[in-house]
């Protein structure tokens, strides 16, 4: 009797493992999501210190190093602008938001997706953290 229900135990468990239906994190979409979610809000930070930077632009040396700042952080906020028109075109909004199954096309654009989506958020933050330290001096 008890090797009955250690194998009832034991093929149950087994068949819970198998469920579609246990998520284990995020998938991939989520991810890229996510890394977008982090860096759309600096948007306006990106133009907060545009503004601060192109008020202090100068033919000196210094002037000219607020002038390349404030340039990458120009390219950086065109570089968002960009991907997001990019992903846009490449999945609909069922694939975005409600999980729509992707073909393998589509996945292996969801590959280069997120090494961009990634690029950018290094972009993003980095422009902002040189603008800040340049206007902090």
């Amino acid at each position: 009797m008890r090797i009955l229900i250690y194998v009832l135990v034991v093929c149950f468990l087994l068949s819970c493992k198998d469920k579609k239906d246990v998520k284990e994190g995020p998938s991939q979409m989520e991810q890229v999501m996510m890394v977008h979610d982090e860096v759309m809000p600096k948007m306006g930070t990106l133009s907060k210190l545009v503004a601060e930077l192109k008020a202090k632009v100068d033919t000196t040396e210094t002037g000219m190093q607020y002038e390349t700042s404030m340039k990458d952080l120009q390219d950086a906020n065109k570089s968002m602008m960009d991907w997001m028109m990019d992903f846009g075109d490449r999945f609909d909004s069922d694939e975005i938001l409600n999980g729509k199954e992707l073909t393998d096309q589509k996945l292996e654009w969801l590959n280069e997706e997120q090494e961009k989506v990634n690029a950018l958020k290094e972009q993003i933050n980095s422009s902002i953290e040189k603008a800040e330290a340049l206007l902090s001096q």
